[in-house]
């Protein structure tokens, strides 16, 4: 039954009560979407680009959300590339014969020539300049270079990682244009035990000379072999890497909807991503903003609430590997009207409450939104340009109204891109908080009376939010008076 949606989001107090309510210990929905992202990673583990195990995530997520009930399931073809990290294996010569280091090879890395290992002695710097300093000298040729960049991330634990960023995204192409025979970086981790993190990197160009094999080793190696450096000791070491490039294979986004009841044809979009790297399971990059997502969409489902717009869950593929997804799934449907874009992609925590970027007019409509979760201590609203989240920028530019949940990631860093991104990083209690911010918000801005006002063609802050992109891309209560539908 539709009734008269309604002119202003403080007008959705009792609604938004329910949904949280619905999310709290004891409710309606309570700890599912934990369980449902913990059934998606035990069945099929992570989700790398061109692998099978992300096809089978996709045929996953298509099947339970058909037999959630669930409008317009379907999955969108996208082409990704297809790496195979294949063996690897480092092991110090001297100065401490016969010592294992922890490596991942980075994304996009040949392997070492003809599956031969590499011996050669290491070069550790601190940064590019040294790096071009000692390059200059004629210190490079034939060695084996680490970057050892150390960020204050006790006192930065989410911002040190734009900094590291182009260490490990532009480093092999530098250090092989001095004649490098590899390429090592230390590993972009606020904390370490000794695991290595790995992510993306990308060569200059396709000529061979810009090419060297690429790996991350863990904070601890890294310090080190800096130390042995420093203390005028000779550090060889064997490297082999067996990590290809493969023809590219199609993948699916994968998207499902809970129709408008009255503006199907207007769109509130919520996602995160559903490929992730090869080690650990994808838990927390980027499963839980996928499943806080697909929660929103259960939550009201549950509830037999339809707004007035229609609200969309995407889980993209080929996010790690430069937001291929996101960007096709925007150039087949940059002429739908999206009135807003939502995307979880720095770990489905605790929420503090949203990073918003837009117009004037709609921050203030959001800062209304904002108010409704009081009662779950995450009203903010940011409008500081600072997420990671990269499948949806391509809205943004053009003036969409954007939103990211803001949550309580000082952790995120330390299992970013390791094995150490498990179930267990991520806690049933917060992401059922995370699941009522995205469903409050989505459901009030797809009711309201007025669709939420769009900026200008470069959206709010959206020159900046492209140059994140680039930057990423080489190294992230229903009853009769309530103004609901019920289906």
């Amino acid at each position: 039954m539709a009734t008269t949606a309604k002119p202003s989001p403080s007008d959705y107090t009792t609604e938004a009560q329910s949904i949280i309510t619905s999310l709290l210990p004891g409710g309606l929905c309570a700890d599912q979407a934990w369980h449902k992202l913990a059934a998606l990673t035990d069945t099929v583990g992570n989700r790398v680009c061109g692998s099978p195990s992300l096809e089978r995530a996709s045929s996953y997520m298509l099947s339970v959300w058909q037999a959630e009930g669930f409008d317009n399931v379907h999955g969108e073809n996208v082409t990704v590339p297809h790496w195979h990290r294949g063996n690897e294996e480092c092991t110090m010569l001297n100065p401490r014969l016969g010592y294992r280091m922890q490596i991942l090879g980075l994304g996009t890395s040949i392997g070492t020539p003809e599956g031969r290992p590499v011996e050669a002695h290491v070069l550790v710097v601190r940064n590019f300049d040294e790096l071009a300093a000692l390059g200059k000298a004629g210190q490079v040729q034939g060695k084996i270079v680490l970057v050892n960049y150390a960020c204050d991330w006790s006192t930065n634990p989410v911002g040190c990682y734009g900094a590291c960023t182009k260490y490990r995204g532009e480093g092999a192409s530098r250090a092989a244009r001095w004649g490098a025979v590899a390429y090592l970086v230390r590993s972009l981790a606020s904390a370490s035990i000794g695991s290595p993190h790995t992510g993306m990197q990308t060569y200059a160009s396709s000529k061979a000379e810009d090419q060297i094999p690429a790996a991350a080793v863990t904070v601890e190696d890294a310090e080190a072999l800096a130390r042995m450096q420093a203390r005028g000791e000779d550090v060889v070491l064997r490297l082999s890497m067996g990590a290809k490039n493969l023809p590219a294979r199609q993948a699916r986004n994968v998207v499902a909807e809970w129709r408008g009841r009255e503006l199907p044809d207007e769109v509130v979009l919520l996602s995160g991503h559903l490929d992730s790297w090869d080690v650990g399971v994808g838990a927390m990059d980027d499963g839980g903003g996928l499943a806080i997502s697909w929660q929103a969409l259960s939550t009201l489902r549950a509830l037999h609430w339809r707004a007035r717009r229609t609200i969309r869950v995407v889980g993209w593929v080929g996010e790690e590997f430069g937001g291929i997804g996101g960007r096709q799934y925007f150039d087949d449907h940059r002429e739908e009207k999206v009135v807003l874009v939502i995307e979880s992609d720095m770990g489905a925590f605790r929420p503090r409450g949203l990073s918003f970027s837009g117009g004037e007019e709609a921050a203030s409509v959001m800062a209304e939104v904002g108010s409704l979760l009081g009662g779950i201590n995450a009203t903010l609203v940011a409008r500081d340009g600072k997420g990671y989240e990269t499948d949806t920028q391509p809205w943004k530019a053009v003036g969409v109204p954007g939103a990211s949940l803001l949550s309580e990631n000082e952790r995120y860093f330390a299992y970013h891109h390791s094995h150490g991104d498990q179930m267990s990083v991520l806690q049933p209690g917060d992401m059922d908080l995370a699941a009522a911010v995205f469903a409050v918000t989505a459901f009030v801005v797809a009711d309201l009376d007025e669709a939420l006002p769009k900026g200008d063609e470069r959206g709010e802050g959206g020159k900046g939010k492209m140059k994140e992109e680039k930057e990423r891309r080489t190294m992230r209560k229903g009853n009769a008076g309530s103004g609901l539908a019920v289906s």
